[in-house]
């Protein structure tokens, strides 16, 4: 069964008590219908208007909806009876072309409603009766206050001022209440009788109503009976009771799938206990880590800084020795040059120095013997040199590109 959306109501695809109450109104205006010429305005599926059709000489169905029409014609291929697409608020018929006007659920989803009750007047036969209906506004309201506001309705109507409307256009106009009420049915098994009915002191307000039904003529009304429209139905407190019982037994499943639900939360409520606890162990080894990761760094940045400092060091150790190298080679160079000039002097003279040789000689074994001990003390600081270049903090700043670089040339 489609949910009713307000909209519209399809033959069998609502619930039996939308059904009665939707074609209780055209029960009602099927007593005006005899032999008429019949307007029914938004009339939908269609149903409504062939119901009437039944009664009239001949009855017209529009609606605005091309597949409310579609469906319409499909169903209700009666001889006396057409639909056509149109609006409900520019009819596209002559005025007086009609003896009844109906115009059920149609009003309250107009925005230009006006033009409606304007036009049911305009195409109406001076005698002939306009039937429309609206749903109570207050009574609508309260039973829609979970879905909230029907979004297919413009204008809602209370009942002051939907017979202030209609009396705007017609001067005679009376609205009825349309309620449903418990009542006791006496009728055979398999045939039908001519009804009687009796009603016992109805009733309630028209703040109360569920819906309001008007009759409206441009001439005095005949006097208006009361109408009571009996469903096909059979023993109401059973169906009741059946549907108490259905009721209960949804109930019970929603008890137990609330209990599951709540087992289910209770057990998402451990599992993010033990979440937490294994989150707040991660996060105190995550700390934990931190704090050495923090540790090492420090460590490291004085390590870097010692190295820097043996590297400063070595470096002016190694500069120093080059610098006295340098200073040693550059006398040595000056000393082999002198020597090389007394050698040169002493050859030129030695025929005529022979008695200064020995002199001489003694002092050539002078300067040899401190030029070897020059050389052995250059050889010394170029071990030492060795020994700088291969110390282990040097290796580690050329790692580092760090410190000096040494001339491995010697």
């Amino acid at each position: 069964m489609r949910e009713f959306t307000g909209e519209r109501v399809i033959p069998g695809e609502v619930s039996d008590d939308l059904w009665a109450e939707h074609l209780a109104r055209y029960a009602f205006a099927s007593r005006r219908a005899a032999a008429a010429r019949v307007l029914d305005v938004g009339c939908g599926a269609g149903y409504g208007t062939a119901e009437l059709a039944q009664h009239a000489r001949v009855a017209t169905g529009i609606d605005v909806a091309p597949d409310a029409i579609a469906y319409a014609r499909a169903h209700y291929p009666l001889p006396n009876l057409r639909f056509l697409p149109a609006s409900a608020t520019a009819l596209p018929f002559a005025a007086h072309s009609f003896d009844l006007v109906t115009a059920f659920e149609v009003v309250e989803h107009l925005s230009d409603w006006r033009a409606l009750l304007s036009e049911a007047r305009r195409v109406l036969h001076p005698g002939g009766v306009f039937l429309v209906s609206t749903p109570n506004k207050l009574y609508y309201s309260e039973s829609r206050a979970q879905e909230g506001p029907n979004p297919f309705h413009a204008h809602e109507f209370e009942f002051a001022e939907f017979h202030q409307a209609l009396s705007e256009f017609f001067p005679h106009a009376t609205v009825l209440l349309q309620n449903r009420i418990e009542a006791f049915a006496f009728y055979p098994h398999a045939s039908f009788l001519p009804l009687d009915a009796r009603l016992d002191g109805t009733r309630g307000s028209p703040e109360d109503a569920n819906f309001f039904l008007a009759i409206c003529s441009l001439q005095p009304l005949p006097e208006i009976h009361s109408f009571l429209y009996v469903p096909r139905a059979a023993n109401l407190l059973r169906e009741r009771e059946q549907h108490i019982q259905l009721l209960q037994r949804e109930l019970e499943e929603t008890k137990q799938s609330l209990a599951g639900v709540i087992a289910n939360r209770q057990e998402l409520i451990d599992v993010h206990d033990r979440q937490t606890r294994h989150l707040e162990a991660q996060n105190h080894w995550a700390l934990e880590l931190d704090r050495k990761w923090h540790a090492g760094l420090l460590r490291i940045a004085a390590l870097q800084n010692e190295l820097e400092r043996e590297q400063t060091a070595g470096s002016a150790m190694a500069a120093g020795f080059a610098r006295h190298i340098t200073e040693l080679e550059q006398e040595s160079r000056k000393r082999l040059d002198w020597g090389h000039e007394i050698e040169q002097r002493l050859t030129a003279q030695l025929r005529d120095t022979i008695e200064r040789l020995d002199a001489a000689e003694a002092t050539i074994v002078e300067r040899s013997l401190w030029a070897k001990r020059l050389d052995e003390r250059i050889q010394y600081l170029e071990a030492q040199l060795h020994m700088v270049r291969e110390s282990r903090w040097l290796k580690l700043g050329r790692t580092f590109n760090l410190g000096p670089e040494l001339d491995k040339s010697g």
